[in-house]
């Protein structure tokens, strides 16, 4: 066994911390010792997949509880569709402005959205729109 206080080598031949005397955090010109990953003498054990949930809507007994939880989500989940598809419209008309280099035609929004290009072009549209208000708001 190697006294604790005398210098070892490393793989590289480089002297290598062994002891307390040395400092922690290696320093400018100290080598940096790397750790391999060890490896694995067994596959993990496959958890059972949990029964699916959601919100845990399956665990509300009571009706009106049921009905209450179920509408509240029902509106969050609207509001947020909402949003998003103001986001998706204030995109494509950001992608359509003839003042980018690279501006798109609503037929290639509608590749890039799987939209049909009479929708893509009414999403241009609305998002003109709401870029529109957006400018109107701010001064």
């Amino acid at each position: 066994m190697p006294d604790r206080h005398s210098p070892v080598s490393g793989q590289s031949g480089q002297h290598v911390p062994s002891g307390p005397t040395e400092p922690a955090v290696p320093g400018p010109g100290t080598p940096v010792r790397r750790l391999r990953p060890a490896h694995l003498l067994f596959e993990p054990q496959a958890s059972e997949p949990e029964p699916e949930r959601f919100f845990d809507l399956e665990a509300i007994e009571d009706p009106s509880e049921l009905l209450r939880r179920a509408t509240e989500l029902t509106l969050a989940f609207r509001a947020a569709a909402e949003r998003a598809t103001d986001f998706q419209a204030i995109a494509a008309a950001q992608l359509a402005d003839t003042r980018r280099f690279d501006a798109l035609s609503p037929a290639e929004i509608a590749d890039q959205a799987d939209w049909t290009p009479d929708y893509a072009a009414r999403m241009v549209e609305y998002g003109q729109t709401l870029l529109k208000q957006q400018a109107v708001g701010e001064h």
